[in-house]
């Protein structure tokens, strides 16, 4: 039986990592990805979200959310209009943007499921420690890219995997709801797909920007 398809751009896949669970790597895009025989139920997913203790009181949690943040407001228009996609059960990102007078929305499956505010488009999305759960990332990526207006920008932060050989002792893929994983070909693969151009802040930050 041949091992499952590459969620991101149905490429032929191989095993890269077995531990607790199977980690597959796409020869085309090199997502790496455990498959959907692994994923966790939805119920303990949400239950998952459910134990983080994020908040826009924590000044930990702002100044890692800042290393994307920072440098996507500079890139943007005064009183833009973003939305935060994946915010969560303790929206941060959106309030620290709104704080730098954004207007913002908020979308979550789980936590903040308003249809509408994905019937709009906008100047930015923000993505933070959201693209490492996707199940099916293409669909999501088209949706992200339905949403932005031309010019728009996509802030995403996610860990990289940088080094292939570092991975089993990283600890990003211990979390059970993490079952994506971009190396820096991923998200030149992503960028090319959409016609976007990537800027990168550091390791884990990045903005696409859409032509």
């Amino acid at each position: 039986m041949s091992d499952p398809a590459c969620p991101l751009c149905a490429g032929a896949s191989r095993p890269f990592h077995r531990s607790d669970r199977d980690f597959l790597r796409c020869g085309t895009c090199s997502l790496t990805f455990v498959p959907a025989s692994q994923h966790a139920l939805p119920a303990d997913e949400r239950a998952r979200y459910e134990t983080h203790r994020n908040s826009p009181q924590d000044a930990g949690y702002r100044a890692f959310l800042d290393r994307l943040l920072a440098p996507l407001a500079a890139r943007l228009a005064p009183g833009a209009r973003g939305l935060d996609y994946g915010s969560g059960p303790g929206p941060t990102a959106s309030a620290m943007m709104r704080e730098r007078g954004f207007v913002m929305s908020d979308y979550d499956p789980f936590f903040a499921p308003d249809e509408a505010a994905l019937r709009k488009t906008y100047a930015f999305v923000t993505c933070t420690e959201v693209v490492e759960h996707l199940r099916r990332p293409t669909d999501v990526f088209a949706r992200l890219d339905a949403l932005l207006e031309p010019g728009g920008a996509l802030g995403v932060l996610t860990g990289v995997l940088e080094d292939d050989a570092a991975f089993p002792s990283w600890w990003y893929h211990n979390d059970r709801t993490h079952i994506a994983f971009y190396r820096p070909e991923t998200l030149a693969w992503i960028a090319r797909r959409f016609g976007w151009s990537l800027e990168r802040f550091g390791r884990d930050a990045m903005v696409f920007l859409k032509g």
